[in-house]
This record gives structure tokens, C-alpha cells and sequence, in this order.
């Protein structure tokens, strides 16, 4: 019977300092509910909230001017793996960033990356309207007096790493983290020219924690054994670490040409 209290005394206490790593962050669940799809917000406040341009600049983005250059694969101590470590498509998370600037208010961004699809079916337009003797003329495309380039130039894994622990009695807890850096490097460059008017270069930690306790102990004269694990983990997601590093680069882009005098913002009313 003894043993029996004591076994449930052993869980109690694994129960709440379980309770207490995961009241830590209210995302930590050991289990979750499948939740509903969500719309990603813009990462950068500033950048959403800043004001519009006085005349919005055209800019394009090509698929191969913003790709990752790393060549990096996920990091795994047990087997290879052969996923990318990085979005095979930084392009759109670019010109994501630059169709919310300022709400939409500050670049207009003109389609490069499915230019070849758009170019089909502006020629199947054409020929339609020609069969059937309409006026075949279509709105010209708008072309871009700017280029966003530049790329995904370093991923540093396991950069830093720690940890600490504690047991007495059988009881342990211990705490592990890991620090990844991301580096991207983007460019405005002038189409009538080909001369890079601005760059800048933007780097960001991804962290990733973990937390665990066990309790280890011999009951009933030292011939049962009670083990009893738990631990919770969180990874920072590199999407996102690299959506703020793109969205500070180009509010960096954006604060560099008004200094030196590329753009203005709208006057406010």
C-alpha cells in the first residue's frame, strides 16, 4: 500500500512540473487539436504600417534573382537526410513582402516569376479575339523600372548549443537549446543601367528549446522499478525566421532610398 502512495506521489509531481514547462508558453501542448487553416499575417508591423510612396516605383522579381544559395539539408544526428534546410521559393516570400509594404501602398509588383504562362495566355487572347474578329489589342504589360535581387547566402546550423540538468532523489529535470543563424542579401538595381542603387544584408537567429523531466526510483525493498519520462520541445520555424529577415531587409532598402532620396512617402491628410 505504501508503495502504491508513493507511486502516486511520483506521478503527481511529474504532473505538475509538466504543467509548469508547458504554462511556460501556451503553444506547448503535449496534445493538440487540429486546428484551422490561418491567413499568414506580415511579420513587420513597421512595415505594414509605414506610409505609401508619393509615386509607387515598378518592380520585378525574377524566379532565379532571390533563391537559396546555401545549398544546406536539414540537420539529423541519426541519418541523412535529403530535404533543403531552406525554401526551395524565397521568390515569393519576397514579393509577398513587397505587395504589403505600406498596404500595398508603396511598390507596384509585376508578375516575372510565371511570365511564360502569362505570356501564353496573352497570346491565346490575341487569337481568339482574331478568330472571331474582335479587336485583338490587350493592355500592355506594365514593365519594371527596378529589380529585386540577391539570396538566401548563408545557413548556420548548430551555431551555439547548451543545456542544463538537475536530479535528486530520482527526480530530474533538464533543459536543452539550440541557436541556428540565417543570412540573406538583397539588392535594388537599376534596370536602365544594370547599377545596384542599394544593398543590405540581414541575419537571423532560429531557436529551438527543449524541456524534460523523469523520475527514477526503486520501490518495494529495491526489487520494482517506477520510470517515468516527459519533455516538451519547441522549434522556431525557419518560413518564418526567414520571412523577417526578407521583410527587415526590405524596410532597410526602403529607409536607404528615402535618405538618399530615390522615393518620398505620401503626405498624410
Amino acid at each position: 500500500m505504501e508503495h502504491k502512495r508513493l507511486f502516486s506521489c511520483l506521478l503527481a509531481i511529474l504532473a505538475f512540473s509538466g504543467c509548469a514547462v508547458i504554462s511556460e508558453n501556451n503553444d506547448l501542448v503535449l496534445t493538440k487539436k487540429i486546428q484551422p487553416s490561418t491567413i499568414l499575417e506580415i511579420q513587420s508591423d513597421e512595415l505594414f504600417e509605414m506610409p505609401g510612396a508619393k509615386q509607387q516605383p515598378v518592380v520585378a522579381v525574377y524566379p532565379n534573382s532571390f533563391k537559396d544559395l546555401t545549398g544546406q539539408r536539414r540537420s539529423n544526428s541519426s541519418f541523412a537526410l535529403f530535404s533543403t534546410a531552406i525554401t526551395q521559393a524565397p521568390e515569393a516570400i519576397l514579393i509577398r513582402a513587397l505587395k504589403h509594404t505600406a498596404d500595398g501602398k508603396f511598390f507596384k509588383v509585376v508578375e516575372r516569376v510565371g511570365l511564360d504562362d502569362l505570356t501564353k495566355e496573352r497570346q491565346l487572347i490575341r487569337s481568339t479575339r482574331k478568330e472571331f474578329e474582335q479587336d485583338a489589342k490587350l493592355q500592355p504589360l506594365l514593365f519594371a523600372g527596378l529589380m529585386f535581387q540577391g539570396g538566401v547566402i548563408s545557413y548556420e546550423a548548430n551555431l551555439k548549443s547548451g543545456g542544463l540538468g538537475a536530479r535528486y532523489l530520482g527526480i530530474g529535470n533538464s533543459k536543452q537549446y539550440r541557436e541556428d543563424t540565417v543570412i540573406i542579401s538583397l539588392r535594388l538595381v537599376s534596370v536602365s543601367t544594370g547599377e545596384v542603387l542599394m544593398e543590405t544584408s540581414v541575419s537571423k537567429s532560429i531557436l529551438s528549446t527543449s524541456v524534460s523531466q523523469d523520475v527514477f526510483r526503486f520501490i518495494e525493498a529495491g526489487t520494482e522499478l517506477v520510470e517515468i519520462e516527459g519533455g516538451v520541445a519547441e522549434n522556431e520555424s525557419i518560413a518564418i525566421a526567414l520571412t523577417k529577415a526578407v521583410e527587415t531587409g526590405v524596410l532597410n532598402i526602403i529607409k536607404i532610398g528615402i535618405e538618399r532620396g530615390y522615393w518620398e512617402y505620401e503626405e498624410s491628410n
